[in-house]
């Protein structure tokens, strides 16, 4: 008890009697600083006191599924400021292969009496996965709200990149170079971001056997590319910058030039693709703004106000570098 006194103190800045009279329900404390002695408990991982479970806790779990993609350190980094200055200390939840299960977490975070949760890049966005823990998140009517594009029947707020218009500005920005032979690679098959992207793709005359389908990693890109590359595509249009990466490493094992004999085109715009060699050419997400607007629409639900379970498109943008040129090779 004394250790944790001690701690919490330190973490909150205040004297560890102030700590005990928060901790017995005793008078004489500020509700601020009250408030930050509770949270305090939660972020050092200390249950609190019986009495007071039943507070929430300015707590909201960010679930994210790696932080090797640099889009998502960037995203934890836009919503951890906006629920700062909204009061709310965010808690990084990242999945791991063998390890935690977003599952695992949700009732993690449920037994923190977290406020709200914000999911990026989850098992929503899987068709074939398993969805109970959303289920459980519904029942219990904690605040939520689900990053890019989900299976239909979860109920929660969304916040989307606009996966029609970044695939139709990648197809549009090919064809005026001159490709006429495109291809895509996607994520899994059942992936609801990647399953937009390949609707548009058709819609607007894609051939299907110029698609494949991978695990999101610069290996899972470089494996899908190589297949493309011997169909004799000339550009190739990515689901996230990675797969790009990976598409670029391929062309060049295949003796290609990028972008002279091959153009690659990836999606997200995360750190440093500035820097690739060449620059990649690639469609942005905003994610400045989906991440305050994924946070505001979380706090008004925690405020009670009453959000629809709408999905709210953001648009896109094509990022023109060096990845990119008209074709000099006519179609296979």
């Amino acid at each position: 008890m004394t250790r944790r006194l001690a701690e919490v103190a330190k973490k909150v800045g205040v004297s560890e009697a102030t700590v005990s009279r928060v901790l017995n329900g005793k008078p004489g404390v500020s509700d601020a600083t009250r408030e930050a002695v509770l949270t305090a408990l939660d972020v050092l991982g200390y249950e609190r006191p019986t009495q007071l479970r039943g507070d929430r806790a300015r707590l909201v779990g960010l679930v994210l599924p790696e932080l090797q993609n640099p889009i998502f350190p960037a995203f934890a980094e836009v919503v951890g400021g906006a629920l700062a200055q909204q009061g709310f200390t965010s808690v990084l939840c990242t999945r791991t292969v063998g390890g935690v299960s977003e599952a695992d977490y949700v009732d993690l975070l449920l037994q923190q009496q977290v406020s709200g949760v914000v999911f990026a890049g989850g098992l929503y966005a899987q068709a074939d996965a398993s969805h109970g823990h959303y289920e459980l998140l519904h029942e219990r009517k904690l605040p939520t709200v689900l990053v890019n594009a989900a299976v239909e029947h979860l109920d929660f707020p969304q916040v989307s990149c606009d996966d029609v218009v970044a695939a139709e500005m990648a197809i549009a920005h090919l064809r005026a170079l001159g490709h006429e032979r495109i291809g895509m690679v996607l994520g899994p098959k059942d992936h609801m971001p990647s399953r937009r992207k390949l609707e548009t793709f058709q819609t607007e005359g894609g051939d299907p056997e110029l698609v494949e389908h991978t695990m999101f990693s610069l290996e899972g890109g470089h494996a899908a590319a190589a297949r493309l590359v011997k169909r004799g595509v000339t550009g190739v249009i990515c689901a996230s910058d990675l797969l790009a990466l990976g598409t670029v490493r391929a062309a060049r094992r295949a003796g290609l030039v990028v972008p002279k004999d091959i153009s690659v085109i990836g999606f997200d715009d995360s750190a440093l693709m500035n820097c690739t060699e060449p620059p990649l050419t690639t469609v942005r997400q905003p994610i400045d703004a989906m991440g305050r607007a994924a946070v505001d629409l979380l706090v008004a639900q925690i405020d009670k106000a009453v959000v629809p379970a709408d999905e709210l498109l953001f648009e896109p943008e094509l990022v023109v570098r060096a990845s990119t040129a008209r074709a000099t090779r006519g179609p296979a």
